[in-house]
């Protein structure tokens, strides 16, 4: 059942939770200045699954059982692995802003993506404006020309939007098939899965992660794996259990700002106006498809 009032902790761990996020944009980036996009997605997984596995251990959390190894190892791909790595690489041509704004459209993806595997979730009329929005957003963010003069930049915005499209299915994935399963341990069982794919891909294209890395992008690494992946999966459960899905919705919206304002401030990125345009019209879609939610209850 979606909550419609958020109560003050509610509040604060919810921004807190897009402040985490947020700045994981500009920290992804900041250890790609010296390490590639697969060799960034190992060490965030891996590391992430380890501190998952210790408090697992230290709280009691069951492991996962055998019978969901298989979906998973699905999800660990699908949610983790996959688009992880396209938003890493994609984050070499375009600027964390903009990467945050185009991240910003899971939600729609993810309503379009249930309407249609999912018999229970109809794309309603309003639902549907909301979705039309969303779209109109993406578009005007990537810019129609951006498509006929094809180069990095567009096949960057291209993957990011890949990645969403990734954890809008992923989404479908787990709801037919890992229901009934604690988050915490669902999600330790994703970054496992997603580690042990990472390990060869990052071999066979990037050699050996190197240990020899600067400060700059040591911290990047670690803030990725322990705040960004293993303490948000904890806050985004717990802030899911006060507030609800439909309010946890509003992380979705006070992400962009933030992840633009830092881009801005570390490392003198500035966004063309269409982007911001794009992203007023992605809210808008947003806080339609919020406000269905919130009518359900």
């Amino acid at each position: 059942m979606t909550q419609t009032s958020l109560s003050l902790r509610a509040w604060a761990e919810l921004i807190l939770l897009a402040v985490i996020w947020s700045a994981s944009f500009l920290a992804v980036r900041t250890a790609l200045d010296e390490i590639g996009p697969f060799t960034a997605v190992l060490w965030r997984t891996g590391l992430a699954a380890v501190l998952l596995a210790l408090w697992c251990a230290l709280r009691g959390v069951p492991w996962p059982p055998r019978r969901s190894l298989a979906p998973l190892a699905v999800m660990g791909v699908m949610n983790t692995a996959l688009p992880f790595s396209l938003l890493a690489w994609g984050q070499q041509f375009i600027s964390t802003g903009l990467t945050s704004i185009l991240n910003a459209s899971t939600a729609i993806f993810g309503v379009l993506a249930a309407a249609l595997l999912l018999a229970d979730e109809r794309l309603t009329a309003p639902r549907a404006a909301g979705v039309a929005l969303g779209f109109a957003g993406v578009v005007t963010v990537i810019g129609p020309e951006a498509l006929l003069a094809f180069d990095l930049t567009s096949a960057a915005q291209l993957a990011v939007l890949g990645a969403t499209l990734c954890y809008a299915l992923s989404g479908v994935w787990a709801r037919k098939r890992l229901s009934g399963l604690p988050p915490v341990t669902a999600a330790l069982g994703m970054l496992t899965a997603a580690t042990l794919v990472m390990v060869p891909v990052t071999l066979m294209v990037e050699g050996v992660p190197s240990v020899a890395l600067q400060p700059a992008t040591w911290a990047g690494i670690l803030y990725a794996a322990c705040a960004s992946t293993a303490l948000a999966y904890l806050l985004y459960y717990r802030v899911l259990a006060m507030a609800g899905s439909g309010n946890l919705l509003l992380v979705t919206l006070l992400i962009p700002p933030m992840a633009i304002a830092l881009g801005a401030w570390v490392r003198d990125e500035a966004l063309p106006p269409q982007a911001f345009a794009g992203l007023a019209l992605l809210a808008t879609g947003l806080m339609l498809l919020n406000r269905r939610k919130r009518a359900k209850i």
